[in-house]
């Protein structure tokens, strides 16, 4: 019997060891795959752009957890439908480790979105449209009017962020977030060794509502060549070239009982380059563009529960003015409906009137569809 007893004693301390050794570290348990496609159908009458196109606009794939409990980590990688306008495919687009033992002061290190704009972080399914807006498109850092190479408004840098102040019902009513920055873009390193210092603080009043403002100063730069012309007289530069921008941002959203309200104005000092960086010969190119030194633009967009947390109706003014002037100013007028499906499924379609003062036939239309899908 003892002899019986001994040999499933035995037995179990082998099992219980071999189940000890195929645990999975903590941190593997906490890693989470996910990720979502837009696939779209666009149609432009634009005299002379005309355009009639199915497209893929994006697909990301994430990896994201948690390790020691206060740290949490995430990697992003996009692919793109059209690698010619939107940059290069595959790409890493986020790729940081962030330190959350407080809630009042988080420290994030590597790739991630510049704290600009409240549309700005939003995942694109839930911004609602077929883009993000034109103000926060040019300058924000996703098709970025310095001539910045397409970085889905990210750079590599560090950030602190926060929120404090707590209310009688332990909601917190003030955020805060800064960072320090290449002013590159992502996936490139500094070039005049002169960093982005981009900022924002806003109070939340009420559950739901956002009042913010956001200030940035840096420059954007690239070695290679250019020519200036001084009294008449032609010279031929080499070296590195920097542009100094300045940029401030004012935002307001309210989202209550399944509506959503925001608006936000932002405006933007300093030069650009002629060409936008989409190859190395363009980021040996630091010609100036003929834009001059200012730009601003302003959208105000609803969306409106028809049926709720199923069928919304949307409308969106979005107004961008390249160089300052209303002469160059691109208006468009959207209308549109979003239908989800499931939570993992959604249907977004809209109409744009647009009027472009900067090109001969100033109106045309746009239609959009995207279908979109997360896990």
């Amino acid at each position: 019997m003892k002899k019986q007893i001994m040999v499933a004693l035995l037995a179990s301390t082998f099992i219980t060891a071999g189940a000890q050794e195929k645990k999975s570290p903590s941190w593997i348990n906490n890693v989470k795959l996910s990720g979502y496609g837009m696939m779209q159908y666009q149609y432009s009458s634009q005299e002379n752009a005309k355009s009639n196109s199915f497209n893929i606009r994006m697909a990301r794939v994430s990896l994201e957890g948690r390790i020691l409990d206060d740290f949490y980590w995430k990697s992003q990688i996009q692919f793109n439908g059209n690698t010619s306008t939107l940059g290069t495919s595959p790409r890493v687009v986020d790729l940081f480790a962030e330190w959350q033992k407080y809630e009042f002061a988080k420290i994030k290190v590597g790739q991630f979105k510049r704290p600009f704009t409240f549309e700005n972080p939003m995942n694109p399914i839930d911004q609602g449209f077929m883009s993000y807006s034109q103000n926060v498109s040019a300058l924000a850092g996703f098709n970025d009017r310095a001539g910045g190479h397409a970085s889905n408004g990210r750079d590599i840098g560090v950030q602190l962020q926060g929120d404090f102040l707590k209310n009688s019902n332990g909601r917190n009513l003030i955020h805060y977030q800064i960072g320090v920055y290449n002013g590159q873009g992502i996936n490139t390193s500094d070039v005049d060794e002169q960093k982005d210092l981009i900022g924002g603080i806003w109070v939340m009043p009420v559950k739901g509502m956002r009042i913010g403002a956001f200030g940035w100063t840096g420059s954007y730069a690239r070695k290679g060549t250019w020519t200036e012309n001084t009294d008449g007289v032609e010279t031929t530069h080499s070296g590195i070239r920097k542009l100094q921008q300045r940029r401030y941002a004012f935002s307001a959203e309210y989202l209550v009982n399944d509506w959503t309200f925001r608006s936000e104005y932002i405006h933007s000092t300093g030069q650009a380059f002629k060409t936008r960086y989409q190859d190395a010969d363009d980021a040996k190119d630091c010609t100036l563009s003929s834009n001059g030194d200012k730009a601003d633009g302003v959208y105000v967009l609803t969306i409106a529960p028809v049926v709720k947390k199923k069928l919304y109706a949307k409308a969106r003014y979005d107004m961008y003015r390249p160089t300052g002037d209303w002469n160059q100013a691109k208006t468009m007028y959207e209308i549109g409906m979003n239908y989800k499906f499931h939570k993992n499924l959604q249907l977004n379609m809209e109409y744009a009137f647009v009027n472009n003062r900067a090109i001969e036939k100033h109106n045309y239309s746009m239609l959009d569809m995207e279908l979109c899908f997360r896990f």
